[in-house]
């Protein structure tokens, strides 16, 4: 899995996981990607940053560097809407 990849599936299942706190499904797939950043990327911190009104910003370390990858907003917050507008899980 591509990093940019990797990160995008991090940041929605964090938005996620940040909005159903109780969902211990969310919780362990969060933790899934996390490690895949720490250990196939090599990532040693990543963490939303801003959200505007189009884009969120996530930071990123590796190997010392500190970087900026931004994603459109309505494409990361789209898993939560799904999962909130589906009478399933709620």
């Amino acid at each position: 899995m591509k990093l940019e990849d990797a990160l995008f599936n991090w940041l929605q299942i964090k938005l996620v996981a940040d909005a159903r706190q109780d969902d211990q499904a969310a919780i362990d797939t969060l933790a899934f990607f996390a490690q895949i950043l720490t250990e196939d990327h090599g990532l040693s911190s990543f963490v939303i940053i801003k959200t505007d009104a189009t884009m969120i910003h996530v930071k990123y370390e590796k190997d010392g560097r500190s970087k900026l990858q931004l994603f459109p907003r309505d494409r990361g917050e789209q898993l939560l809407a799904d999962i909130e507008s589906n009478p399933k899980y709620n």
